[in-house]
């Protein structure tokens, strides 16, 4: 039996890279520390939204710090719209925060992400150049503009910027995931490995990277240890509850059936 005789066997990749996260502006001042802010695992599959920034100073009636809750809370309402998919509202309230904070990169980066999700590749793109070109040490960035190359199939222009994502910082576990997503792609398997193993030493998000492991085994032909992913990741994953794991819980469960119904036959 062939190691491709799966269908599809490389998977909705388009649909699985890690993308960053729009998510509660509490504690992402250490997201980039923690890997976890990024365009993320998952690859483009159960993308989590993160817009960072500080958080909110309590109110002392002064005018500049007034403004800056003023800034926190929008930034809140658009991770909130998008979320929920309201990603015109998002786009908005992320504009405006534009208007008032031209030179900042961080909510380019996150509008580039609203537009990604939307479909308005472009805009993303666009986004995503203009917050290297002010902050070319943000790390998430690179991560959400290769996952845009990767959907554009630029598949070595994505290798390149996952790595520079991961040179600015190394603990970026979605990098490394959509990295070996990549080099999965492009039939790198032993790269492809290499990655997803070197992401489980962050003790984050171990059930899409047994998911994504187990599948480039797969394709390579090595159903053992495919199958021993696929079981590792469907423990975890049943454990996580929450949306995106949810729906890898189910396509790890399609890739799984896949491997095993020609061998009972």
């Amino acid at each position: 039996m062939s190691s491709r005789s799966a269908s599809n066997p490389q998977g909705s990749a388009q649909h699985r890279r890690h993308s960053s996260t729009l998510a509660s502006v509490a504690g992402l001042a250490n997201a980039e520390k923690s890997g976890v802010g990024q365009a993320g695992p998952h690859r483009r599959q159960g993308n989590q939204l993160h817009l960072t920034g500080s958080p909110s100073p309590r109110s002392s009636g002064k005018p500049e710090l007034r403004a800056n809750e003023q800034d926190q809370k929008l930034r809140q309402q658009a991770i909130a719209a998008a979320q929920q998919g309201y990603y015109e509202v998002a786009i908005n309230l992320l504009s405006e925060l534009l208007e008032r904070h031209q030179t900042s990169a961080t909510d380019y980066n996150n509008r580039g992400l609203v537009y990604f999700q939307s479909g308005e590749y472009e805009k993303a793109i666009a986004d995503y150049n203009q917050a290297i070109a002010l902050n070319p040490k943000l790390a998430s960035v690179y991560n959400n503009r290769a996952n845009y190359y990767a959907a554009q199939g630029q598949l070595a222009e994505a290798i390149a910027d996952y790595g520079v994502a991961i040179d600015l910082n190394p603990g970026n576990t979605r990098a490394w995931i959509n990295q070996g997503i990549t080099f999965r792609q492009l039939e790198m398997y032993e790269q492809a490995i290499g990655n997803f193993e070197l992401a489980l030493h962050f003790g984050q998000l171990e059930g899409h990277i047994y998911a994504e492991r187990g599948r480039t085994f797969h394709v390579m032909g090595d159903w053992n240890c495919a199958i021993a992913d696929y079981q590792k990741a469907l423990q975890i994953l049943l454990l996580t509850h929450t949306e995106s794991a949810q729906r890898l819980r189910q396509q790890v469960e399609t890739w799984l059936h896949d491997l095993l119904s020609p061998l009972r036959a």
